[in-house]
């Protein structure tokens, strides 16, 4: 396999499946850049919301989509200079992001954004379709999932920690209802491209995943070209 140029190491999967920690955890051990692809999603949810913009409103999406002032710069996320790496995480956030992802304008115009964090050394993308859609090309694809009960449990972890009050039932069906709207979305859904190998972590924590996407990518750098 061809690995000169920037590689990209494609991480796809479901909601809170953990593939954004693995992702990043992976691309700092490589030294690779990172694309949480997932972000672009939620700030354009957020900022339509922020202006009251109906998420059912697919050219009005389309254009916060084009127009984003955006930076990401570390763990920050500036939006318009404000840093909300964490306001876009909030769960009302998620879900939007779930539905704006939906409409074929916005991933349109979010594309060339989403190819542009292509550099070298490389770049490790995670998301839903990265794989199959914005990096087709992908030297390595990983679909990383996990049960939905497991997934549930990591979320609401993860938004306890942050102090956030969450309830674990709520939160399973937000994923189950999640999960149904990215498979079944018309334009690029949720699923495991053929060329991808599947990393299901429900029985992984998160030093396990990192070091298994790893040693693939060793495996494939050892081949011959």
């Amino acid at each position: 396999m061809n690995l000169n140029g920037a590689p990209v190491i494609a991480i796809d999967g479901p909601s809170a499946s953990g593939k954004g920690t693995v992702a990043q955890r992976v691309a700092a051990s490589l030294r690779f850049h990172y694309l949480d692809s997932g972000a672009l999603y939620r700030l354009v949810a957020y900022t339509a919301m922020q202006s009251e913009v109906d998420l059912t409103d697919e050219a009005a999406l389309s254009d916060i989509s084009r127009d984003l002032n955006v930076v990401f710069t570390g763990a920050k996320i500036l939006l318009k200079g404000e840093d909300v790496a964490d306001a876009i995480r909030a769960e009302i956030c998620s879900n939007g992001a779930s539905k704006v992802a939906a409409y074929p304008q916005v991933r349109s115009a979010l594309l060339g954004r989403q190819r542009a964090f292509r550099q070298v050394p490389g770049l490790v993308a995670d998301g839903r379709d990265m794989g199959s859609v914005v990096f087709p090309d992908a030297v390595m694809k990983i679909f990383l999932t996990a049960d939905a009960e497991t997934r549930a449990q990591r979320r609401y972890k993860q938004l306890m920690e942050k102090g956030i009050d969450a309830n674990i039932s709520t939160l399973l069906q937000d994923i189950r209802d999640r999960d149904a709207r990215d498979s079944n979305r018309s334009v690029a859904p949720l699923q495991k491209g053929a060329d991808a190998s599947l990393l299901d972590t429900s029985a992984l924590n998160i030093t396990q995943a990192v070091d298994e996407v790893l040693r693939r990518y060793g495996e494939i750098c050892a081949k011959p070209a």
